[in-house]
């Protein structure tokens, strides 16, 4: 379990990390297990790229594959809207909003 990931939900501050290549910038709203048993995070993409103009913003990124994972002094005020607690894809939630 990483502590900095669940400090970063808990205080709601922003995330920025490389993912797949590309740089993302995005709020954190759930950490968990997936159903395969790796760590995850539900997050809104607000920044960064590797994402289409007209995909969803919402994403399940596994933590493994995140490079140089930061928690910014930005942060954000209330979930985004679609967020449910209780993520389905997630077997054990560590920290969520």
């Amino acid at each position: 379990m990483n502590p900095a990931i669940c400090q970063a939900i808990r205080e709601r501050r922003i995330l920025a990390f490389t993912y797949d290549g590309h740089p993302r910038i995005v709020e954190p709203h759930c950490y968990g297990l997936t159903r395969t048993g790796k760590e995850a995070i539900r997050c809104y993409q607000t920044g960064g790229s590797g994402v289409r103009p007209d995909a969803t913003p919402w994403h399940l990124m596994t933590v493994s594959k995140m490079i140089g994972l930061q928690i910014l002094e930005d942060s954000f005020s209330t979930s985004r809207p679609g967020y449910k607690r209780g993520d389905e894809h997630m077997t054990t939630i560590f920290e969520q909003l």
